[in-house]
């Protein structure tokens, strides 16, 4: 892949088979997004690498909070052996403790179990309670591949600040920008040096329709002007 890297959610085949036709690199595995994304069932992860090329990184995360308990992360370990047999590339994931600092204890027991695979460290981020403390901390972990943040727990409309910050302290280049990502935001990314960009509801109508791969096409070229 040369220039930006474009992920597209898909929720199953049919939205990564357009996420690839629209020109997608990779897409989001999840299931549940009324829930803000949970994992999916392997047979998911299954059929779409038997139908799509491209690279998924899959959620693990089994309810709409950021925390991990030993249970949770016991099933947690088991759904990242039996969805990389299906063919995960890599997995999305992050945990918080319960003063808001991020969970380096439960972070990095899942980093250990889905290795050698790379991992993003998904929006928890954004819901730290001190967002700069939580980037140093979250930034040293091994086989990070992208940080996805929109900045702010509202989305990337109102991050655009702790993004352009985040850039100029050397992060640019692990920052995914997705949560709220709308076209108008794109070129001030672009201009921090931003250049991975994660896109779910902007692709479809809505999240009971699938993937528009015209729509994903359009962003394909959005996010590589410079």
């Amino acid at each position: 892949m040369t220039g930006s890297l474009l992920e597209v959610i898909a929720l199953d085949v049919r939205d990564a088979v357009a996420a690839e036709r629209g020109g997608a690199d990779r897409v989001e595995v999840v299931a549940d997004m009324a829930a803000d994304g949970l994992t999916p069932a392997p047979e998911t992860v299954a059929a779409i690498a038997a139908e799509c090329p491209l690279p998924q990184m899959v959620m693990l995360r089994l309810d709409a909070t950021f925390t991990a308990g030993p249970e949770t992360l016991d099933r947690l370990r088991r759904d990242a052996k039996e969805l990389a047999q299906a063919g995960a590339a890599g997995f999305v994931f992050g945990f918080l403790d319960g003063e808001g600092a991020v969970n380096l204890a439960a972070t990095e027991a899942l980093i250990h179990a889905v290795s050698p695979l790379p991992w993003t460290f998904h929006r928890a981020v954004d819901h730290a309670a001190d967002v700069q403390a939580a980037w140093r901390a979250v930034r040293l972990l091994p086989n990070l591949a992208t940080v996805l943040t929109s900045g702010a727990p509202t989305g990337v409309a109102d991050g655009l600040p702790v993004l352009k910050s985040r850039a100029e302290a050397g992060d640019g280049s692990i920052i995914l920008a997705g949560g709220g990502l709308k076209p108008p935001h794109v070129p001030a990314l672009l201009d921090y040096g931003v250049r991975a960009f994660h896109v779910g509801s902007a692709v479809r109508e809505s999240w009971s329709e699938p993937v528009d791969w015209r729509l994903v096409q359009r962003w394909r070229a959005l996010v590589e002007r410079d």
